[in-house]
């Protein structure tokens, strides 16, 4: 168990926790743009990533007339009122699940680049970098395991979709645990943790890693900065990972120098007194 996680009293509020989560969005643009040597190796995802999450969006568009047909309300059961915002809910569910789908499969495709693009990232930021993976197979099956994780988010954000007033904050939500999910797993990857200890991880940092992921997912929307999400998003969830640890380090420390002497100890130094 993390120090940190078990001593939630040496942790700031949570509205600090989220925000300093979400600050590794904004981090992560801001540390490819000061490091250019960085830029064609995030090429290549930022493509892949603009062109499937626009033609899933677009699909999703296309489709908004038939699921509506399907899925809405039909004319005259309820009053306009009603009617309208479910009809417009119901699109936004529509069009966002298919670009959330088409992302998925982008971070798919470029998992090895975005892989390595994670490595560079924590080797400039720390100077070295830590592997304590099992192997390139279990890292392939754990990949696997998070980038199906992420594609099936997908579904159930457009399901939240239909839930009145509080769907479209339920759908960030729930697309934000993807993100993080997805954006950390190479550096968590590199420290041995399996999919089930990464689960585990999230958990205890839970504010921050969502934090992080439901800023992510209001980049996806950001004009410009949308066309960079793929490879910022790997870059902050790499610092978010290194900055966890350094808080997990700075918390143990803390829990150290307030531990009291154990008894033994007391003892022997009592008897040196005396003696």
């Amino acid at each position: 168990m993390d120090p940190a996680a078990s001593s939630p009293s040496l942790r700031p509020g949570l509205l600090r926790r989220a925000a300093a989560g979400a600050w590794e969005v904004p981090a992560g643009f801001w540390f490819l743009a000061r490091n250019p040597r960085l830029w064609p190796l995030a090429a290549l995802p930022t493509m892949l990533a603009v062109l499937l999450a626009g033609t899933g969006a677009f699909a999703g568009l296309v489709l908004v007339p038939r699921i509506d047909a399907s899925l809405g309300p039909s004319p005259g059961s309820l009053p306009e009122w009603l009617a309208l915002p479910m009809s417009v809910l119901l699109g936004i569910a529509t069009i966002g699940a298919f670009a959330f789908l088409g992302l998925g499969l982008a971070f798919a495709l470029a998992a090895p680049l975005l892989d390595e693009l994670s490595r560079r990232v924590e080797s400039r930021a720390r100077g070295s970098v830590e592997d304590a993976s099992r192997g390139l197979r279990s890292e392939i099956l754990d990949s696997l395991r998070g980038a199906l994780y992420f594609l099936a988010a997908a579904p159930g954000m457009f399901l939240l979709g239909f839930i009145p007033i509080l769907g479209p904050l339920l759908s960030l939500l729930w697309g934000g645990r993807a993100v993080a999910m997805q954006m950390t797993d190479p550096a968590l990857t590199r420290r041995g943790l399996r999919f089930a200890d990464k689960r585990g991880w999230h958990r205890e940092w839970r504010v921050e890693t969502l934090g992080f992921g439901v800023a992510g997912m209001l980049g996806l929307i950001v004009p410009l900065a949308n066309l960079l999400i793929a490879p910022a998003l790997v870059t902050g969830g790499t610092l978010l990972v290194l900055d966890l640890e350094d808080a997990a380090a700075e918390t143990s420390r803390a829990l150290a120098a307030k531990a009291p002497e154990s008894p033994g100890a007391s003892a022997s130094g009592t008897a040196a007194v005396t003696g």
